[in-house]
């Protein structure tokens, strides 16, 4: 995940967050979801063990400066499939996105890479993106439920 802001993009309308209370398969989906960036958003790729296109995409956020470090990124990413923060859209039993907030308040958004590896990378929703404020408010939410 990194947590600079987005520019300005469009945002998918049809993303739906999931409204399940099955603990035990949202444990069981946080065990399982791996986390492993994308070397279109690094320059530097940092503890993730990416290799950073020579000429990175220039609608691609660049994570470095702020970049959160890997075990970082797995624990957001694990932690918001156990609070529930997953798509309603799914491949092969996977969400295709999961939600989770950086430490300094920002909505972040995984999707699903590889499905047998259960392998996802991510980035800053962005202020303009409407789903992000639902994000938020679950997050605030589940976290202090626990």
């Amino acid at each position: 995940w990194c947590t600079l802001k987005m520019h300005k993009r469009r945002f998918n309308p049809k993303r739906r967050i999931v409204n399940s209370t099955d603990e035990a398969r949202l444990q069981a989906l946080s065990q399982r979801v791996v986390y492993v960036g994308n070397p279109a958003h690094k320059k530097h790729p940092g503890d993730f063990g990416l290799t950073p296109p020579a000429q990175p995409r220039l609608n691609k956020t660049l994570c470095d400066g702020t970049q959160v470090k890997l075990q970082s990124a797995m624990r957001l990413l694990r932690k918001g499939a156990k609070l529930g923060l997953i798509s309603v859209q799914e491949r092969d039993g996977l969400p295709q996105n999961i939600w989770a907030v950086s430490s300094d308040g920002i909505a972040l958004e995984a999707q699903l890479d590889n499905v047998e590896a259960a392998t996802y990378h991510g980035y800053p929703m962005g202020s303009g993106d409407p789903l992000a404020n639902e994000i938020l408010t679950r997050w605030k939410e589940g976290v202090a439920g626990e």
